[in-house]
């Protein structure tokens, strides 16, 4: 089984910033992708990043040149620097990482969630 613990969610004001953070941990194998979701109320669960296991990146069209993600591989960390926030930020965030936990066996795990909210 793998875990995956979020830290870094709160409340900060437009123009602020915030680091998520997202560590997995238990049987890992290997692991692939770590991306970070996000669900306002009322709407669907949308990608916001992804990084690959070579560290190559894509962001969401709406949070590009403000948001930057990057993944510890010893500490099986990926984080979430978000700077510039605004209240059309505000969402539950969650970790979403692939994981090979044999060589044959991969998987999808899911963070808890952490509550970002932008507001003055």
């Amino acid at each position: 089984q793998v875990q995956l613990v979020e830290s870094g969610g709160g409340l900060v004001q437009p123009g602020g910033s915030l680091r998520l953070s997202c560590a997995a941990s238990g049987n890992i194998f290997r692991i692939n992708r770590m991306s970070w979701y996000r669900q306002a109320p009322g709407k669907q669960r949308e990608l916001v990043a992804l990084i690959t296991s070579s560290d190559t990146t894509n962001y969401a069209d709406s949070v590009k040149g403000r948001f930057t993600l990057s993944r510890n591989n010893v500490k099986n960390t990926v984080y979430l620097q978000m700077n510039s926030l605004k209240p059309e930020d505000t969402a539950v965030y969650y970790c979403n990482v692939g994981v090979w936990i044999a060589p044959m066996n991969y998987s999808n795990y899911w963070g808890q969630g952490t509550q970002v909210t932008v507001s003055s």
